[in-house]
């Protein structure tokens, strides 16, 4: 049987924080994003196709790095530009990921640490690189991806921090880690030390290929251990193997509390046990690239119920911070999201 609901009589809040540090914090990929400006004829001979995404091996990774001598590097990854979203609404954060100790475990270390976040490791020495994304962006403005996942996959028990996850009003994880045994045992014993506190678990699903690779697994997490879920359409879609929305929200709230599902510009469901919410999209946005859009909303949506918001508001910080993501290139923000709260959202 699903367990009981543990902000049904209790909602984290910055004004009762006993045993608890953070607000969030985040376990999944460190990452960092390799953005760099290339003709046609780089991805020609390089055999990519345009707008594509591609995972990559580790020869691939260092010869295209290399390769690009005019690059951006930033800290990146689903869950890292959630945790990044928090600290840019003025949220205490930390963030659990592995980076191996090389120029780009440096670049992700730093730039986490520029924005607020207390960012941890991991254990062990490792001779595999840090995980990079380069993304390559033609004159057109298509970006063609290439993600190696490096170290960041090998994330495992020993990795995790037992007190950070314990001084957590909410653990957040990353669905994209989902892919390896170790990763998987270290999500339910985070879940399990969380809850051992009274702490809230939420969950990313990340990626609908993501959820096609471990239905039941996801299915079998979300009903046992997950207290709050995010999702997008088409994710929760391929979690219910349903072409229909509607019907695949009804099997969701049969296993899930609570729930946030982003619908694009028709902006997001809130379903719970008793109740289902749409909370409508910021209108009039320019969208010019939807990269980071869905971590971006739950940023907001995690910012307002640490500070016991009600769902509905947390919703409406979710879609202001998504919008303000989506106005320009990259997954974060390029001002501070606490700006941009009307007051009775601040």
């Amino acid at each position: 049987m699903p367990r009981s609901h543990p902000f049904t009589a209790h909602v984290p809040s910055l004004s009762n924080r006993e045993g608890i540090r953070y607000d969030v914090v985040g376990i999944g990929n460190a990452i960092v994003d390799v953005i760099a400006m290339v003709q046609d004829g780089f991805l020609a001979e390089h055999g990519m196709t345009k707008g594509s995404m591609a995972l990559i091996e580790t020869d691939t990774a260092l010869r295209l790095t290399e390769s690009l001598t005019d690059r951006i590097e930033t800290s990146g990854g689903s869950a890292a530009n959630t945790i990044a979203g928090i600290a840019s609404l003025g949220g205490e954060v930390a963030y659990i990921g592995k980076v191996s100790d090389d120029a780009f475990g440096r670049i992700f270390t730093s730039g986490m640490a520029g924005i607020g976040v207390d960012f941890h490791s991991g254990s062990g020495a490792s001779d595999v690189p840090t995980a990079r994304s380069i993304v390559l962006v033609t004159p057109d403005a298509q970006r063609t991806m290439n993600t190696y996942l490096g170290v960041s996959t090998s994330l495992s028990l020993d990795d995790v921090d037992q007190g950070l996850v314990e001084s957590a009003a909410v653990v957040y994880l990353e669905g994209y880690l989902f892919d390896r045994d170790e990763a998987k045992a270290a999500f339910r014993d985070a879940a399990a030390r969380a809850h051992a506190k009274g702490r809230v678990v939420a969950l990313t699903l990340s990626d609908s290929f993501c959820v096609d690779r471990h239905r039941a697994d996801f299915r079998a997490l979300v009903r046992d251990e997950i207290d709050l879920l995010f999702a997008n359409e088409d994710e929760l879609k391929s979690l219910y193997e349903c072409d229909d929305f509607d019907d695949a929200v009804a099997l969701l709230r049969r296993d899930c509390h609570i729930a946030a599902v982003t619908r694009s510009e028709k902006g997001s469901v809130i379903v719970t046990r008793d109740d289902i919410h749409a909370v409508p999209a910021v209108p009039g946005v320019n969208v010019v690239d939807t990269t980071g859009a869905g971590d971006l909303f739950a940023a907001g949506f995690l910012r307002g119920l640490t500070q016991g918001k009600d769902l509905t508001s947390c919703a409406r910080i979710g879609a202001i911070a998504a919008a303000e993501v989506i106005s320009h290139v990259g997954p974060r923000p390029l001002v501070p999201l606490l700006d941009l709260l009307p007051h009775d959202l601040r």
